[in-house]
């Protein structure tokens, strides 16, 4: 087994997962609102997503790759609308007096939307193409189980940068009171919102 590969790919799952964005931003909400476990799935479903734009590069999936980066319009289209929802949708949400912990079903949608919004990210699938070519690592020499390694590794990495910010904001959830929660509600609603707002208007200056 090649450690190495392995690291690299927990490095580079780390390093792209670990900008915050509007992925952050709902991990950070959810994870106050409903406890570290919904914060740590959310998480999940980004880094499902992550390794699998992972597999695409490493496995030299050009076919799949130009398909995807051909139909970023609608991509960013779907993603846009959806992240200016999910925007608005936390901005106006209502803190319960006492954070709930998140039921399954809860569990299952925090996942399923996260990992719906990285997939529907363009830039995601570029981000790996280009971290896999700079280090010679595309294709993994044309070894699969090379290529399996890194594509583990990333989901490590990814996955654990989402355990980090989940197990460390869920810290400070003790401390949070419904006011508080109502002004970070505004404050993600209001960064998820402008996300989306800008991958739709890329569409036009782009």
């Amino acid at each position: 087994m090649d450690t190495t590969l392995l690291l690299k790919g927990l490095l580079i799952g780390f390093s792209i997962a670990a900008p915050v964005g509007p992925i952050g931003a709902l991990c950070i909400r959810r994870t106050l609102a409903n406890g570290r476990a919904a914060g740590l799935v959310s998480g999940l479903g980004a880094a499902t997503a992550d390794a699998i734009y992972g597999c695409i590069a490493g496995f030299g999936l050009t076919f799949i790759s130009s398909l995807l980066i051909s139909q970023q319009l609608w991509l960013k289209l779907i993603g846009g609308a959806f992240l200016c929802y999910l925007g608005v949708r936390t901005l106006l949400a209502r803190p319960s007096a006492q954070a709930a912990n998140a039921s399954g079903a809860g569990l299952l949608g925090a996942y399923a939307s996260t990992f719906f919004l990285t997939l529907t990210n363009p830039t995601t699938i570029l981000s790996f193409l280009a971290v896999f070519a700079g280090l010679g690592l595309a294709s993994a020499a044309g070894s699969y189980g090379a290529a399996g390694l890194l594509v583990l590794g990333v989901f490590i990495g990814s996955a654990l940068w989402w355990l980090l910010l989940s197990g460390g904001v869920g810290l400070l959830r003790a401390r949070v009171t419904p006011a508080t929660l109502v002004w970070v509600n505004r404050v993600s609603g209001i960064i998820i919102l402008l996300f989306g707002v800008g991958a739709l208007a890329s569409l036009f200056i782009g």
